[in-house]
């Protein structure tokens, strides 16, 4: 599906300078480029050039191929222990009255009104609270996997995993097997941010290092498991700051394989303690997603959240580099409309999603966590489609 000719071009294109060539050539002969060749795609490299490598890389993995799932998020709560300084969504613990803390069997009782729909993953993530500890988790999972078998459950970042483990004085191998046995199949990408301590301890001080969000990752990978991988990009960070992080993902990746998705989250500064920070552009996301696409070359897949950056960015991104634009969501999660996200009620039915696709010449595939097909769109007829039904969240005011 991929189309050298596009690469020639740039490759003849006499305007191009040398080390840009250099690295088109690179991608041509599936070579991988260097930390400095990185740096210089943020620094030097115009959007055309970047989409032009991005695609034919998308291309030669995943041909017009774009994959959504169909899933529905649980946030336990929205307050938290730790006090980052770009988090739109969690409140203090001292600002309790702002928050909403769930009890076992309200998540429950949300995973309860999905009995009757076709969706295969719950997401679960949100703050850090004492009483969200092992034990609760471990009781949560294995009770889904015992009311719907078939549901994924892909939950909880290293942030929550590195807090609840110390709290139970277990190590991360210990820990992360004891969350397999209770029931989790898979760990979202969250907690990331940027991994060098220069930026980290500013904007997300005394949770998690890098590298322990690094090793967390690594014993799930060790188990044979698999997990996603995000990068918070677009606020006080350079760009070497961004090329470090993705290089430390490479380098695990090399290691164990288990990563199946990177997800480049774009800094939001509504109703945060960043607010004064401008939010990057739409033309600097879509080059953030292909240089990710170019460097990250043992990622299988690079995903958009529509939910985060809009529709119609979802949409541009596919031909940057991007191959996996999240799921229907069902109006389940409010951390990115807090932050000022343009879908302040996110949720599309799977009619919708695949007509967005559609839109810009890409092949919608229900996938579910594990990337297996679940529904080829391609040629699909949908019958009238009845709109979905919102399970509604506290509204925080």
């Amino acid at each position: 599906m991929q189309n050298p000719d596009s690469l020639q071009v740039l490759l003849n294109d006499p305007n191009l300078s040398a080390d840009l060539k250099d690295i088109a050539q690179k991608v041509l002969n599936l070579q991988r480029i260097s930390f400095d060749e990185g740096v210089l795609l943020y620094e030097k490299a115009e959007l055309g050039y970047l989409g032009t490598l991005a695609n034919y890389i998308r291309n030669a993995k995943h041909g017009d191929k774009t994959y959504f799932n169909r899933n529905f998020h649980i946030e336990p709560t929205n307050l938290c222990v730790y006090d980052c300084k770009f988090c739109s969504y969690s409140r203090l613990i001292k600002q309790r009255g702002e928050g909403w803390e769930y009890t076992m069997e309200e998540m429950l009782d949300i995973v309860k009104k999905y009995d009757n729909e076709p969706v295969t993953e719950v997401h679960i993530v949100g703050g850090v609270l004492p009483q969200y500890d092992v034990p609760f988790y471990a009781e949560l999972f294995t009770r889904i996997k015992q009311h719907r078998p078939d549901l994924h459950v892909k939950a909880l970042t290293p942030v929550e995993y590195h807090y609840i483990f110390k709290k139970a004085k277990i190590d991360y191998a210990t820990g992360m097997q004891l969350m397999k046995d209770a029931g989790l199949e898979s760990m979202p990408g969250g907690g990331a941010e940027i991994f060098h301590p220069e930026v980290r301890d500013l904007i997300a001080k005394d949770k998690c290092t890098g590298d322990q969000w690094l090793q967390i990752h690594e014993e799930w990978h060790k188990l044979g498991m698999r997990s996603n991988a995000t990068m918070l990009y677009g606020h006080i960070e350079k760009y070497w700051h961004r090329v470090d992080h993705m290089e430390r993902l490479r380098q695990l990746q090399d290691r164990t394989g288990g990563f199946q998705t990177f997800i480049p989250l774009k800094f939001r500064n509504q109703d945060n303690q960043m607010s004064d920070v401008p939010e990057s552009t739409v033309l600097e996301d879509l080059r953030n997603y292909a240089i990710a696409r170019i460097y990250l070359d043992n990622f299988d897949h690079i995903k958009a959240y529509w939910a985060m950056i809009s529709r119609n960015t979802a949409q541009l991104s596919l031909n940057f580099g991007v191959d996996d634009i999240d799921g229907t969501l069902d109006d389940t999660t409010k951390i990115y409309s807090m932050a000022g996200a343009e879908e302040q009620h996110p949720a599309m039915s799977t009619k919708e999603l695949v007509e967005l696709i559609k839109q810009v010449g890409r092949h919608p595939i229900e996938r579910d966590t594990l990337y297996n097909v679940v529904t080829d769109f391609k040629d699909h007829v949908f019958a009238e489609e009845s709109k979905p039904k919102f399970y509604k969240l506290p509204v925080v005011n």
